[in-house]
């Protein structure tokens, strides 16, 4: 009897003692506080940009990597909205830094994978990095089945749909060239390329004539056949008064410019805000052949070569398309005689009060459009015939 009312007065005991009190809690929070804000502060974490995992398209900004206690924060990712992304880019400095090399921003702006790539890789191949960077947007919409590679990897930017007929093409190159201005402030000329272009000189003689000229090469031309159905596509009075008939302009999508109109591009609300409009009649809308000519041509035509350097042939064009070169014609003498041909030259587009532009000869660069099937005769006579100067 005595030994059971021991051992129950000793349980009773143990329970009291284990009983946790108000005070007891609060003297053990404030023991392991220290420890919670230590591990807060010391667990690495990973930010992932860009869309879902099943997004087609990735942004070329890599995710941020692992961050520690006293680790150097890592430069502010690009804006994603538009508005913000062309506000931030208008504002960076109009000067490459003085002592570094220029580079060439190649900005390819594809709805489809590039055929090509193997080509671009030889003509960028033992090309030191710090002579060029490389810039993708490519349609999301797209069933994209490999991912780019080479020097393609990691350089596709945030893609929107591009569709022809509207001015998402514009809003397109816009985006190309506000991230181009932002990634990289040596970039010093912007050059707007398809995924049917190629090049047609080594990736020396193009860097040598694009860094040497301190003027933009876009092809500008007046009292084109068209102009004012193009002009009127809106509306009659859609245009006005910001764009007059007299200063609408028609040129070739595809140009090289210098940093100074990249930021003018991407800092434009006014003209831009004229051709963001949806054409009433769509079979003589190409808003991304007359935006960039006819704001050059008003806003800075004094620094332009007003022609561009890919060549281009509308012979036997159909549907608003050049001619595309079937592989079966791809050779040699192509080559050599689209290297040969001289840009277009059209004296009323021309400023004259500049008789230089009048003596200039500047070469095609690159050419297009060529049928994806071409990519094996133009690797087979890529060194010998393509990148010989």
């Amino acid at each position: 009897m005595s030994h059971t009312l021991s051992l129950s007065l000793s349980v009773s005991q143990s329970k009291i003692m284990l009983s946790p009190t108000p005070l007891s809690l609060f003297c053990a929070l404030i023991l392991c506080l220290p420890l919670v804000i230590i591990v807060t502060i010391t667990s690495p974490t990973t930010t992932v940009h860009g869309g879902s995992e099943h997004d087609p398209v990735l942004d070329f900004a890599p995710a941020a990597k692992t961050h520690q206690r006293f680790s150097v924060k890592s430069p502010p990712l690009p804006p994603v909205d538009d508005k913000s992304l062309l506000r931030a880019a208008s504002r960076v400095n109009s000067r490459t830094p003085p002592g570094l090399p220029k580079k060439i921003a190649f900005l390819f702006l594809t709805v489809s994978p590039l055929p090509f790539a193997p080509l671009w890789e030889l003509y960028f191949n033992k090309t030191p990095k710090n002579l060029f960077n490389v810039y993708v947007h490519a349609d999301p919409s797209y069933p994209y089945e490999m991912m780019f590679s080479g020097v393609f990897a990691h350089r596709v930017i945030p893609s929107k749909p591009s569709l022809r007929f509207t001015p998402t093409l514009i809003s397109a190159a816009r985006r190309l060239l506000a991230h181009a201005l932002l990634h990289d402030r040596s970039n010093h000329m912007f050059t707007l390329l398809s995924a049917s272009c190629i090049p047609i000189h080594s990736f020396n003689f193009t860097y040598e004539t694009l860094t040497q000229s301190e003027k933009s090469f876009i092809e500008i031309l007046n009292n084109e056949i068209g102009s004012y159905d193009r002009w009127a596509a809106r509306g009659p009075d859609a245009m006005l008064p910001e764009v007059k008939l007299e200063d609408f302009r028609i040129g070739s999508q595809f140009w090289s410019l210098t940093r100074q109109h990249a930021r003018l591009i991407v800092g434009d609300e006014t003209i831009w805000a004229k051709f963001n409009q949806p054409c009433v009649v769509w079979d003589t809308c190409y808003p991304e052949e007359n935006y960039f000519p006819t704001l050059i041509h008003i806003r800075d035509p004094r620094n332009v070569v007003p022609w561009t350097l890919t060549h281009v042939d509308w012979n036997g064009s159909s549907d608003g398309h050049p001619r595309m070169y079937a592989a079966s014609e791809v050779g040699p003498q192509l080559i050599v005689r689209l290297k040969n041909d001289k840009p277009r030259y059209d004296d009323s587009g021309i400023d004259s009060s500049d008789p230089t532009l009048m003596r200039r000869r500047d070469p095609f660069l690159f050419a297009r459009k060529f049928s994806p099937d071409s990519i094996l005769p133009l690797m087979s006579i890529a060194s010998d015939v393509i990148f010989k100067d």
